[in-house]
């Protein structure tokens, strides 16, 4: 295969075929091909056969070994909880009220936090800030280069919570990409009038999108049309939490995004798995012909989910019923009726899911593993679907796409899914993570079976 040339000029003032430009070396891709890969100004500038890259008049930079690793488009965390992430073993844990705050945390969702000290509210903004940082890292060491965040405003914490996620991002950036999403719990009525001048308040701040839970609100159509009217105002995305179970609710958000002509992004929607058949696969239709994307959650709910009343348990639309702790969206179903659906990761070591890994791959595992998609497209619900869900640019082990990769051990896409341990992070260009597992085992004292060893593989770069 010859190496291909980028459709136009890098940006950026990258080297292009100059001296300093990175090249992974030997990496394999999921059809199979074995390839160099050369990046600069933050994109892929060329990608050739094994060895067309990186030899000794090829001018190249630092050279990354992926001799063994399987070369992907970065993962997209498209539903995480920073502000309440690592809050499982806090005494008093805010994890469980999610992105969205409790029911019982509704009537002062306009409150801006004034009743407290400042001391007391930089010291929530400074423990929030630490925490979110070190779930984004956590995230980005497991593939993640880009994350939507939910951060609940209002209630007690007003903009703190919102305050200290922007920081984050501030920290992270060079590592990761972090998007931020406000969501207040009532934005109806007398009641919802504080959080309805917040979430203006949040976008000034810096929120990339708008949210809510419909479903925590009384009047959920009427909270739905309040999130989507600010975001046709400020010209942000949308990204709300519903459950589903009543199907009016998401046949509401498909009506009002096809008027408003918002991007619009709806999860996790487990509940559409408890209703008919039927019932879901005509809201199913009516979200695909509104352009509405779907965020499912299969390593468990969230707390906005969980705050409006959602048990564990669910039986399933399109699989036979039962009862499983996790609950999350018929992803078969909304798939073939044209809906683009993400994975995420949903809480991670919260009140709500204490173990959460918030590991796209582990999301990807889950809907291959029940049988919702295969590997492959499994995998492209945390990436290629999750982009494009969040309207990110897309990317493709090509020249001229954008350089956020993973190289994780193994030879395809199912290895990767199933023992995807050893993992090199790449955003913007540039190594960012690293993480290496060796498996050793100890002499059986018989003759050599001669049974496979995974050694240390050294990489530069």
């Amino acid at each position: 295969m010859p190496a291909s040339s980028p459709p136009q000029q890098p940006r950026h003032g990258s080297a292009a075929g100059g001296e300093g430009a990175p090249v992974l070396c030997g990496a394999r891709l999921a059809d199979g091909r074995t390839v160099d890969v050369r990046l600069g100004g933050g994109r892929i500038l060329a990608v050739g056969t094994a060895g067309s890259l990186a030899g000794p008049e090829g001018g190249c930079g630092a050279r990354v070994d992926l001799g063994g690793y399987l070369l992907l488009p970065a993962p997209v965390e498209a539903h995480a909880h920073l502000d309440t992430a690592l809050t499982g073993e806090s005494p008093g844990g805010s994890g469980a009220a999610g992105a969205c705050g409790s029911p019982g945390s509704a009537g002062s969702s306009g409150s801006s936090g004034a009743s407290r000290s400042p001391g007391s509210s930089e010291a929530v903004v400074a423990g929030v800030q630490r925490r979110a940082v070190e779930a984004a890292l956590l995230q980005l060491g497991h593939g993640a280069t880009t994350l939507r965040t939910h951060v609940r405003i209002g209630g007690g914490a007003g903009l703190d919570h919102l305050r200290a996620v922007l920081a984050a991002r501030a920290a992270l950036r060079g590592l990761a990409d972090v998007a931020v999403v406000a969501a207040a719990p009532v934005l109806t009525g007398a009641a919802g009038a504080g959080g309805r001048a917040l979430l203006h308040d949040a976008v000034a701040m810096g929120a990339t999108a708008v949210g809510g839970c419909p479903d925590l609100d009384p009047d959920p159509a009427g909270h739905t049309d309040a999130v989507l009217r600010v975001a046709a105002e400020y010209g942000c995305a949308v990204d709300l939490h519903c459950d589903g179970a009543d199907p009016a609710r998401l046949d509401r958000v498909a009506a009002v995004a096809g008027e408003l002509r918002c991007r619009v992004a709806v999860g996790p929607c487990g509940g559409l798995a408890r209703v008919p058949y039927e019932t879901a696969a005509g809201v199913a239709e009516r979200l695909a012909g509104a352009g509405v994307g779907v965020v499912c959650l299969p390593q468990g709910d969230c707390g906005a989910v969980r705050g409006a009343g959602v048990g564990p348990g669910r039986g399933g639309a399109g699989r036979g019923a039962g009862v499983r702790p996790f609950a999350y969206a018929p992803v078969r179903l909304l798939r073939a009726a044209g809906v683009r659906v993400a994975a995420g990761s949903g809480a991670v070591r919260d009140a709500v899911n204490p173990v959460g890994r918030g590991d796209p791959l582990q999301s990807a595992y889950l809907l291959a593993s029940s049988g919702e998609a295969d590997p492959a497209a499994a995998y492209e619900a945390v990436a290629g679907q999750a982009r494009a869900v969040l309207g990110l640019p897309e990317v493709r082990v090509e020249a001229g796409f954008p350089a956020e990769l993973l190289a994780v051990r193994g030879d395809s896409v199912a290895d990767a899914l199933s023992l995807g341990y050893s993992r090199i992070v790449i955003h913007r260009g540039r190594v960012v993570a690293r993480t290496s597992a060796v498996r050793e085992y100890c002499d059986s004292g018989a003759a050599d079976p001669a049974l496979p060893r995974q050694g240390l593989r050294r990489t530069a770069g």
